[in-house]
């Protein structure tokens, strides 16, 4: 009995110690099902499977690419024209203060601006502290910049092999299982598949509907910085639940600097493309694979993220979906023992 406990606990305690590869696992794993179905489609064309994977992995990097060089331009320049506008306002900081004191104080607000000028005032102290861990501590950004690229690299190798030899990783896995139960493991795990699947293209869909739409709307208001504000939202909405309300806080926060009716006008967009999203457009996208309930789906997405942070909310949906396939094929199992 203590044998068994040490040598559990020993296992434990390595499973700790390399969690951070255990997540990169998973997220090799769903990246490697998202995938799934390009590579087979591409495989029909009497390809051989690595040249799928291959041509997979160079669509997947075109398409990045693609985008990044129709957006960058734009964000440069739009970027600039930010830094122009910070640039004023650093350089005349009482005229810019006295209309954001106006503002507040026509909506009764003073007591949010006179907190932060207090905060500002501490800003200078603190700017040369920041810069230092931001580029030099141990999660700054440039250690941050090399952990993403070895995560990355890794992700991509692991999901490589796991596109290539799954199918065979499957076929071991099954005969670790009685005969009978063989064709319920195959179920559970297409079943897993397509949730996984479904669940990584409806979420890419809804953001990029979530800022194409955004767009539009911001050209018709005439804000600045279109389209870097509409790419940040659309990046954020990935984060399933609170992604679009992270996204419209900070943007209803940056209008307050443009104009403040055109915040409050974003304030009632993003109020009412958030019912759109949670009630219309997130079941109809997500009707085929997840089939979880909201209250289920809001608890799992806030564990993720206690757990894991941005990486286990992305993660959550699924995870839960996979957990829910699991507890319904048990419960049918069951059921039928019983019966």
């Amino acid at each position: 009995m203590i044998l068994t406990a040490v040598v559990v606990l020993s296992g434990l305690y390595l499973l700790w110690q390399v969690r951070k590869v255990i997540v990169w696992c998973i997220i090799a794993l769903f990246v490697a099902v998202a995938l799934y179905p390009a590579v087979n489609r591409i495989q029909r064309w009497r390809t051989r499977r690595i040249t799928a994977i291959l041509l997979a992995y160079l669509g997947l990097s075109l398409g990045m690419i693609g985008t990044i060089a129709l957006v960058v331009p734009l964000l440069v320049t739009q970027i600039k024209s930010l830094a122009n506008l910070a640039f004023a306002v650093s350089q005349n900081p009482e005229e810019w203060l006295g209309r954001v004191r106006d503002y507040a104080d026509r909506f009764r607000l003073v007591w949010l601006y006179d907190a932060g000028v207090s905060q500002l005032h501490n800003v200078p102290a603190q700017l040369g502290q920041w810069m230092e861990s931001f580029l030099l501590s141990s999660g700054g950004f440039l250690v941050s910049a090399v952990g993403f690229i070895t995560a990355l690299f890794s992700i991509l190798v692991i999901s490589f092999f796991l596109l290539l030899e799954g199918d065979v990783f499957i076929n071991h896995g099954l005969q670790l299982f009685p005969e009978p139960q063989r064709p319920r493991m195959q179920r559970i795990l297409t079943q897993t598949a397509g949730a996984v699947s479904g669940y990584v293209t409806g979420n890419l869909l809804i953001s990029l509907i979530c800022g194409v739409a955004l767009y539009v709307v911001l050209i018709v208001l005439g804000m600045p910085y279109a389209i870097v504000l509409a790419l940040i939202v659309a990046v954020l909405d990935l984060i399933p639940q609170i992604g679009a309300t992270l996204g419209g806080a900070l943007l209803v926060a940056a209008g307050l600097f443009v104009d403040p009716w055109k915040s409050l006008v974003l304030l009632g967009y993003f109020i009412i493309y958030q019912l759109v999203e949670n009630n219309i457009l997130t079941p109809m996208v997500y009707s085929q694979t997840i089939k979880l309930h909201p209250l289920a789906i809001f608890v799992a997405v806030l564990m993720g993220g206690l757990l894991y942070g941005i990486v286990g909310t992305l993660l959550a949906i699924p995870v839960a979906e996979v957990i829910r396939i699991l507890g319904a094929e048990w419960l049918v199992a069951r059921e039928h023992r019983m019966g």
